[in-house]
């Protein structure tokens, strides 16, 4: 069973855009489609390091800023010709609330 922390709220995150979050893993990008799904992986492009949360968001992949390579948001692995794959993030969706894995999450302040 996971405990979840709330990262924010669906508003926060704009249409095929993203925001980042940081862990004791990483930085993730909480990525939202254009239709309201929600994914979140990390935030560098295996290739060079890209930031992957400057990506184009299209459908549930997202294109790399710096040299194209796509990767899927639900499975973190590249597509097409390119080899990859970058980590993928537990969230669940409660109405407007989005939620992490809470061990994947630092410790939040007290609201």
């Amino acid at each position: 069973m996971n405990d979840w922390v709330e990262i924010g709220r669906l508003d926060d995150i704009p249409r095929r855009g993203a925001r980042c979050v940081e862990t004791p893993l990483g930085r993730v990008a909480v990525f939202r489609t254009a239709s309201d799904e929600v994914y979140a992986i990390e935030d560098r492009c295996p290739h060079r390091g890209g930031p992957l949360s400057q990506g184009i968001v299209h459908g549930a992949e997202v294109t790399c800023p710096l040299h194209n390579w796509v990767f899927s948001l639900e499975t973190g692995l590249a597509q097409g010709a390119d080899e990859g794959v970058v980590r993928t993030f537990a969230l669940k969706r409660e109405g407007e609330r989005i939620f992490m894995d809470a061990t994947t999450v630092l410790a939040m302040a007290a609201e």
